[in-house]
């Protein structure tokens, strides 16, 4: 039996309701409607625990009837898995409230939409309980935002291909909620470095250069409040670091009436599996403003440094991210853009003809150069 599912439809007409980051409120797609997150939240709050517990239920019953086995078959099934017709590893089902399609969703899916009906469809069992973000930066940014930030990023790229701009298509974009763990805490620690302070002077027939050497330390302290570390193991680290930072101001306590109209995944990589790179990021942070405080030096090499931290609260958050795939000759190119601030980043091919050209425009007139200097020597 498919897991239950809540979709928001308009109190007026029932048509579908989508979160708009433009006006930061759900909007009927039929009527042109309008309301507040808290006003649909209130409204829909018994609707989704009924839907959690719907869930539960369901998977509960999975469970028991994979437990049981099959009795009294009339057909040959032996080349059949044991499992077979039951949910694989990994997928769920759910019903779709409006039109009752069956829907088929990896695990981790919280929010999409229905291929049937077109409703988006939110899975409350997915933040329900330990599972409920404290946070979201709800989407400030549409698809249209999106695609003209990726023309954009094309400009004053001069190696890129003259066709890719033209021929290059959008398969696909997609507004998705990601999900991130926020580290609060503290790194302490110092550094030791070498630096160096020259100058020339001229002296008769000399021309003299003094070069002074300097031991350097630095200690500090730098308190940390919700370091982002992505959370699912679907989009690239890269692409999710790249695309920071979000704007907290704009952080408001979790609420699944932010989620329709986009897709969201809830976590699977755990608290465990993101401390090494919070770690990371936190030592990396306090030993990169150790080192801007040593100014005034000609060169400043690092000879060591210690860091220790203090690990604080772990809080679960939501961020809005635009994921836009392309293809050009065959090759697919991704893009993710920052749904609040409109950060883009993604790969780009290289005219290589393009790169050579400019070497070769570059490495003539050099050469020509160091033939007239050789001859006057």
């Amino acid at each position: 039996m498919p897991a239950q599912i809540t979709n928001y439809q308009c109190p007026s007409c029932t048509g579908p309701l989508h979160f708009s980051g433009a006006s930061g409120k759900l909007e009927c797609d039929y009527c042109g409607a309008s309301y507040d997150v808290a006003e649909i939240e209130a409204l829909y709050a018994e609707k989704e625990e009924k839907a959690a517990a719907a869930q539960r239920e369901a998977e509960e019953k999975r469970a028991e009837q994979n437990a049981s086995s099959r009795e009294g078959e009339e057909w040959d099934t032996s080349g059949f898995r044991e499992d077979w017709g039951t949910q694989a590893d990994g997928v769920l089902a759910y019903s779709c409230p409006s039109c009752g399609a069956e829907l088929i969703c990896e695990e981790s899916t919280a929010a999409t939409s229905c291929p049937y009906c077109g409703n988006p469809t939110v899975v409350p069992g997915q933040f329900s309980g330990g599972l409920r973000p404290d946070f979201i930066v709800p989407f400030k940014l549409s698809k249209e935002d999106a695609v003209k930030a990726l023309k954009a990023h094309y400009k004053r790229k001069i190696f890129l291909p003259k066709r890719f701009t033209e021929e290059n298509h959008v398969q696909e974009i997609q507004g998705i909620y990601v999900p991130f763990w926020m580290f609060d805490g503290e790194a302490k620690g110092d550094a030791h470095y070498t630096a160096t302070r020259s100058h020339t002077y001229i002296s008769g027939d000399y021309k003299i250069t003094k070069t002074e050497h300097y031991d350097v330390y630095r200690a500090g302290t730098v308190t940390f409040e919700k370091v982002p570390v992505d959370a699912s193991s679907k989009l690239s680290d890269d692409h999710m670091d790249s695309i920071e930072p979000y704007d907290y101001r704009e952080l408001k306590p979790f609420s699944t009436a932010y989620l329709p109209g986009f897709l969201a995944d809830k976590f699977d990589v755990t608290v465990e599996q993101c401390q090494e790179r919070a770690d990371q990021r936190c030592a990396g942070t306090l030993s990169s403003a150790l080192r801007k405080t040593v100014k005034q030096y000609d060169t400043c090499t690092l000879l060591d440094n210690s860091v220790d931290l203090k690990r604080g609260k772990v809080h679960y958050a939501l961020m809005p991210v635009w994921m836009l795939n392309t293809k050009w000759k065959g090759k697919d190119f991704l893009f993710a853009m920052n749904g609040q601030t409109g950060k883009l980043v993604g790969d780009l091919p290289v005219s290589w003809g393009k790169f050579w050209g400019l070497f070769a425009a570059i490495a003539v007139p050099l050469s020509v150069i160091s033939s007239a200097l050789v001859v006057v020597l």
